[in-house]
């Protein structure tokens, strides 16, 4: 949940068009096994059939393991990466995921991560963000951790 307040304080505290506030290079997610910041920038639209792929996914984990950060799909340097749109995915581990790791849960630090367990059956994602969360569509660059 800590990462969740984090993209949530980020995007939610600033009016929905005109988001403000200092980068933040500290830990903020997870994206290609490594660890990036951010800067609140500006709630989008929602995505359409014809624009939904130029959005990458952010996965934000409800119930991950203690230091768990969301994570996204993919970064700066990698080619899938679409600049810092963002459509968010709400995770949680399943029963089944939870018994498979004796209830110590990995930190997951990249799609690959997110990937696997989920063709584990070991997490549900659903497209889409929960009460409280971030939202749905945002626009927020990702800094290099400092």
């Amino acid at each position: 949940m800590l990462g969740a307040a984090f993209v949530l304080a980020l995007v939610v505290a600033a009016p929905a068009m005109a988001l403000s506030g200092k980068p933040s290079f500290s830990a903020g997610l997870y994206a290609d096994g490594q660890t990036y910041g951010t800067k609140a920038a500006a709630i989008i639209p929602a995505a359409t059939a014809a624009t939904v792929q130029s959005y990458d996914k952010l996965f934000v984990i409800t119930n991950g393991a203690t230091g768990q950060l969301p994570v996204a799909e993919a970064a700066p340097g990698n080619p899938m990466f679409n600049g810092g749109r963002w459509y968010t995915h709400t995770v949680m581990w399943t029963p089944a995921g939870i018994a498979a790791h004796n209830g110590v849960l990995p930190v997951l630090m990249s799609y690959s991560d997110v990937n696997y367990h989920a063709g584990m059956g070991h997490l549900s994602i659903t497209p889409g963000t929960f009460a409280g969360g971030p939202p749905a569509f945002f626009v927020c660059p990702l800094l290099p951790v400092k």
